[in-house]
């Protein structure tokens, strides 16, 4: 089973950050995921929203005072400082904090260290850590609000794929990953790469709302939604609870049939996002137990914060994973 480094070894350190992605690499993750979006001048970096205030020192810097914007991001109204506005030699000029400090406390200890990372940079440190670990390591990167950034003119898809051209990645280095079907759809026609349909347990993706399409989430879920995104993708990546649901009172309940009918359409089933923090897990048990319950479906990969709790947990002789 693969272990996926969810925005590197966040749980340890400031996401999309290179510390991050160097010690997801010698936990023992098999990928390293980084977010992607893209810069005024067309350079895709690292960060899970485009909106950087939370996880650089934007604000501290006085000549960017006046790109404090608000912006309608996926319809929703946001406030603060947006890649898109800046070149990548200004982003260059500020360095990364942790976005969540009240839960990870010890992570701002490396806050003001590092630049933002490129997807170049991920790949080359992915391409180091495998030559210095002696296996393989693959990155698999999830392109961020592609409508929003075609409608600005940097269609992330071609972005990705001259980027994942030019490096001459292979496809047991790389796949990619988007909860929008229509750019998924895009990238399979551009790109020979394994891609991967991401599914919220809640709403719709914004390309559908954008669109006028009716669809939800559930609906690619149900049995001819996953046979039509076996038409375009590789891998299904659903939300936990879409696989094993919480109870009322915060228990892990009875599993769905989501992943033997994604199987059944010919995917592999990818599973989001495990943290080992006692608020994200559920009542009454611990961290491998949970991880345990859901290898025991038969998923093929999870994305996880804490890599190597996860690799602790997975791969004990036991399971025969």
């Amino acid at each position: 089973m693969l272990v996926i480094a969810h925005r590197g070894a966040s749980g340890y350190r400031p996401e999309h950050t290179p510390a991050a992605y160097r010690l997801a690499a010698a936990q023992g993750a098999d990928y390293l995921e980084p977010d992607l979006v893209a810069t005024l001048d067309g350079v895709l970096v690292c960060r899970h929203e485009n909106e950087i205030s939370g996880t650089t020192d934007v604000a501290g810097h006085p000549v960017f005072a006046d790109r404090k914007l608000t912006k309608i991001v996926d319809g929703t109204a946001v406030t603060g400082w947006f890649v898109e506005d800046f070149t990548y030699a200004e982003l260059r000029t500020l360095r990364t904090r942790e976005r969540m400090p009240g839960l990870r406390a010890s992570n701002t200890a490396y806050d003001g260290l590092e630049e933002i990372p490129t997807f170049d940079d991920v790949v080359a440190l992915a391409r180091r850590e495998a030559l210095r670990l002696g296996r393989p390591i693959g990155v698999i990167p999830e392109i961020k609000y592609p409508t929003y950034f075609r409608r600005l003119g940097l269609p992330l898809e071609e972005l990705l794929t001259e980027r994942i051209l030019a490096l001459g990645l292979r496809d047991d280095e790389v796949m990619v990953q988007s909860f929008e079907p229509t750019s998924l759809r895009r990238l399979s026609v551009m790109t020979r790469v394994p891609l991967v349909q991401l599914v919220d347990s809640e709403s719709a993706p914004n390309d559908f709302l954008r669109t006028g399409d009716g669809r939800t989430y559930a609906d690619l879920i149900e049995p001819a939604g996953l046979r039509e995104i076996s038409t375009y993708a590789h891998v299904l990546a659903p939300h936990k609870d879409l696989v094993i649901p919480r109870t009322a009172t915060g228990t892990l309940g009875e599993p769905t049939r989501l992943v033997d009918q994604a199987h059944r359409a010919g995917l592999a089933v990818q599973v989001w996002t495990f943290r080992a923090e006692r608020r994200f897990l559920p009542t009454g048990i611990d961290f491998p137990t949970e991880l345990t319950r859901f290898a025991a479906l038969g998923i093929q990969g999870l994305f996880a914060d804490h890599p190597d709790q996860a690799v602790a947990a997975l791969r004990k002789p036991a399971l025969n994973l």
